[in-house]
């Protein structure tokens, strides 16, 4: 069977990672600004910024807040049919809680929404991409505090009556499950917790008002674009058991249900699962609700599944399975039948993604898009500036073949849109050497070069991939 016509084939990016311009036209501080190169990864960053001695890998980026328009137009040259990018809220609420928005900051993203429907690509936008308002943060708490709730339904519902008519395809919150997470980039931004405090209570609280915040800009999504599609999305890692001992199995079943099964029960199916509540219980964790939150849940639902999909894992060999959970980047275990990624201990695989696609449809029986999957690697162009990257197409190759081998047993998939269609500055550790993109930026890890795009060998490739529907894979 092949993808169906309207296949949404594109890429994705984010604002922190892209932009730049971190204080023009209005724009008000928001996590990411006080990362230095160094704070990438790490949990308390100092909050203040001294571009005198630091490099600040967000400040700059790619520089696409001022390149939008000739970077949309190698992703038309591309045929992209929808491309992914977020919003940087504090370009909107500079502080979070205002009660007006910034005009600036909103006509700037309706420029980069007109100039991706002159070529004909639909936006899919995101509001919450692992960055918060900087003040939300110093002056609450961050998501801990339940004010974010109504910070952000304004955010979401400012964008929505703004863009109504032009934007289609909404994502919420980033990754939503990395709530589970420590660090700034995590935690959709940020949450406060002194060594004194329960790190784990504090966590799912703050996951708690981020679901009802989404359920709430679902809310007011279906009443103002009622054809909308929107959820939050997941990293939809998935973990196996390392070996055939049932006891490695339950490990593995309580990773991928604390992991993945308790986020997409809360945004497809409205509810609490029966093992979070039992794990509350065990650990005597209270999470603090108001009265109508649960009815809030259940009657809000996301109408689709957008998810990332990277690389798989094994479940790990921690006895408390609960304390890998909550970071389970901590202690990644390499898979033996499988090969690492060029860069990192990722492991690939391309076949747990026609997997997860087959899951999610048969739990869950809403549509998927897979909003993120790509290959990070070092590059270094040859004399006439082009990186042949073989490996990326490699590697592209392997997933759709899997992802059209899901639309042959029947999964309903919307789109593809890879990370990231130009190189930008990396997430996990803030370089812009590990390189993502079908179109090189001559730009090393402090911000130094032309900024110039070259097209690498993968550019052509997925041109033709897209002209063809994603028949021609050669």
């Amino acid at each position: 069977m092949s993808f169906p016509r309207g296949f949404l084939w594109g890429g994705a990016c984010a604002a922190n990672q892209c932009e730049g311009a971190w204080n023009e036209d209005g724009k008000g501080l928001c996590t990411t600004d006080v990362l230095r190169l160094e704070d990438y990864g790490k949990d308390n960053p100092p909050m203040e910024i001294d571009e005198s001695k630091y490099y600040y890998p967000s400040h700059k980026a790619i520089d696409f807040y001022h390149s939008y328009k000739e970077d949309i137009k190698l992703l038309a040259e591309m045929g992209f049919k929808v491309f992914r990018f977020s919003i940087h809220w504090s370009r909107i609420f500079p502080n979070g809680d205002e009660e007006i928005p910034n005009e600036l900051g909103l006509k700037h993203y309706e420029d980069v929404i007109d100039e991706c429907l002159k070529y004909g690509i639909e936006p899919l936008v995101t509001l919450s991409h692992t960055e918060t308002p900087l003040a939300l943060i110093q002056k609450y708490g961050g998501w801990r505090n339940r004010k974010l709730i109504e910070f952000f339904v304004r955010y979401a519902k400012t964008c929505f009556e703004r863009y109504k008519g032009k934007v289609k395809y909404w994502i919420t919150f980033n990754e939503i499950n990395f709530i589970l997470q420590h660090g700034m980039l995590y935690q959709n931004g940020g949450v406060t917790v002194s060594e004194k405090e329960n790190a784990e209570e504090i966590a799912f609280q703050a996951m708690h008002h981020q679901f009802v915040a989404n359920a709430l800009a679902i809310k007011e999504a279906k009443r103002i674009i009622p054809q909308a599609y929107i959820s939050a999305m997941m990293e939809g890692s998935y973990a196996y058991p390392q070996n055939c001992d049932p006891n490695e199995e339950i490990k593995a079943m309580k990773e991928n249900e604390m992991y993945t099964y308790l986020f997409l029960d809360v945004l497809i199916k409205g509810r609490y699962p029966y093992f979070f509540n039992s794990l509350l219980r065990e650990k005597g964790i209270e999470i603090k609700t108001e009265e109508n939150d649960l009815k809030v849940l259940a009657e809000n639902v996301g109408n689709y599944i957008p998810f990332s999909y990277y690389h798989s894992r094994l479940a790990t060999g921690d006895p408390s399975y609960m304390d890998s959970i909550f970071n389970p980047e901590k202690k990644r275990i390499a898979n033996p039948y499988l090969k690492l990624a060029p860069k990192g201990h990722s492991s690939i695989d391309p076949i747990m993604l026609r997997y997860i696609l087959n899951d999610y449809y048969e739990r869950y029986n809403v549509p998927l898009f897979i909003v993120e999957n790509g290959l990070g690697t070092n590059e270094t162009p040859d004399e006439n500036m082009t990186v042949h990257d073989d490996y990326r197409i490699d590697f592209y190759r392997q997933h759709i073949e899997q992802m059209k081998l899901a639309v042959s047993d029947g999964v309903d998939l919307l789109g593809f849109t890879s990370w990231a269609p130009i190189d930008l500055v990396s997430q996990s550790k803030g370089e812009m050497s590990k390189r993502y993109g079908y179109v090189y930026v001559d730009l090393d890890d402090n911000g130094k070069g032309s900024g110039k795009r070259y097209k690498k060998d993968s550019f052509y490739w997925y041109k033709k991939v897209i002209a063809s529907n994603g028949e021609d894979l050669d």
